[in-house]
């Protein structure tokens, strides 16, 4: 993650701006007002800060109305726009809570605990429920492994659950009857992070270049697709149809651990 005393207000983008809080939301403007050239780029600094914060125009200065902000979550303070005018700004962080929070600019900003806990609060049929978008997204941050045991022989000794753990892998547990899905996630290198140019900065260097107004119609797909998956209905999860020839695992594992014969698994763990 870069050193977000690195970043100024003309390196800011809609990717390194994850990497800040509010305060040095405040920081930045004010450095930024001595810039020749500040104020003709006001509009495109406030867009990119909205893309991670919530900005207040606060036009009631009183302490009783400030308070009310500050319960909300939101940090104070003067910005000024032109030479003779300042605004007072509530600014907030929007948090990442859904899977929906998350975009090609925030997921290398987050850790591999914090993603664990969105997927965790969104879950209810596993990793193939899934969008494909959502998915692609979560894999351009972090590694991801997933496998379907029987309860019992997820945490063997020396199994791939134990193996992937001391990796520093963190792992979510999605109980499916008699069977647990483990969802297994770690962030990537710095150096694969690195790799990637986030879709911002590109759309970023478009508007500048003059580019054509497609991402805006871009962008307001990307919503009402996500919106339609927050509408639809998970798939509910049927322990009849998980039986040993549906058993799966996206990651290498040595046979010992995968040994899931007929003597392993008696009937009275409910596979027939």
């Amino acid at each position: 993650m870069k050193d977000k005393k690195a970043i100024t207000i003309k390196t800011l983008n809609k990717s390194n701006v994850w990497d800040l809080q509010e305060n040095d939301i405040f920081r930045l403007w004010e450095a930024g007002d001595k810039e020749a050239d500040f104020r003709d780029n006001i509009r495109r600094y406030t867009d990119i800060i909205r893309s991670a914060f919530e900005i207040e125009d606060i036009k009631i200065d009183k302490p009783e109305v400030l308070k009310k902000y500050e319960e909300r979550g939101f940090k104070i303070g003067n910005v000024r726009m032109d030479d003779s005018t300042k605004v007072k700004w509530g600014i907030k962080k929007h948090p990442i809570t859904r899977v929906t929070d998350l975009t090609y600019e925030n997921i290398h900003h987050i850790s591999a605990a914090k993603l664990i806990e969105v997927l965790d609060r969104n879950f209810g049929g596993g990793w193939e429920s899934l969008p494909q978008n959502i998915k692609d997204i979560i894999e351009k941050g972090f590694d991801i492994s997933t496998t379907t045991l029987p309860q019992e022989r997820l945490h063997k000794v020396g199994g791939m659950y134990e193996k992937k753990i001391a990796d520093g892998f963190e792992v979510l547990e999605i109980p499916k009857g008699t069977w647990v899905e483990a969802i297994f996630a770690k962030a990537k290198p710095e150096a694969e992070k690195l790799r990637f140019r986030p879709e911002s900065e590109q759309e970023e260097e478009k508007r500048h270049k003059g580019g054509s107004n497609d991402l805006e119609e871009e962008e307001e797909e990307d919503i009402e697709e996500r919106e339609n998956f927050d509408e639809e209905d998970e798939d509910s999860f049927d322990e009849d149809k998980l039986t040993e020839e549906s058993y799966r695992t996206t990651f290498d594992a040595d046979p010992d651990d995968l040994n899931l014969e007929a003597e392993d698994i008696s009937e009275d763990d409910g596979v027939y």
